[in-house]
């Protein structure tokens, strides 16, 4: 599947069917929290990683996340990836465990997916 970045919206039935077609109830994402974007559509967040910093992006600006578009709206993000792991930056898990973080990607997530 093509990794495409979304800068201005996508439907969140268009996540449920990539879901379907890659793992079945979960569609990767990386978000980045300076430029309000996200890269989805890879088989691993370090490939939409990849993408997104040649196009400009600042890897600490860069979260990875999985979504559950079929999940209700308070539990369809998930913050646990492997790029999340800096611990020179002060986050030492796969989780983002910065809360202004998780609520600027919460709020880009938003802002990007209708529906």
């Amino acid at each position: 599947m093509e990794i495409m970045v979304i800068r201005t919206s996508v439907m969140k039935a268009d996540l449920d069917t990539m879901a379907k077609q890659q793992f079945g109830d979960m569609v990767k994402a990386v978000v980045d929290i300076e430029q309000g974007i996200m890269a989805i559509g890879g088989e691993l967040h370090s490939d939409e990683e990849a993408v997104l910093l040649e196009q400009g992006s600042m890897q600490r600006n860069l979260w990875g996340i999985n979504l559950y578009p079929e999940r209700q709206t308070s539990e369809w993000i998930e913050f646990d990836s492997m790029i999340n792991v800096r611990p020179s930056g002060g986050n030492r898990s796969r989780y983002v465990e910065r809360a202004e973080i998780r609520d600027a990607v919460i709020t880009i997530i938003n802002r990007l997916v209708q529906g």
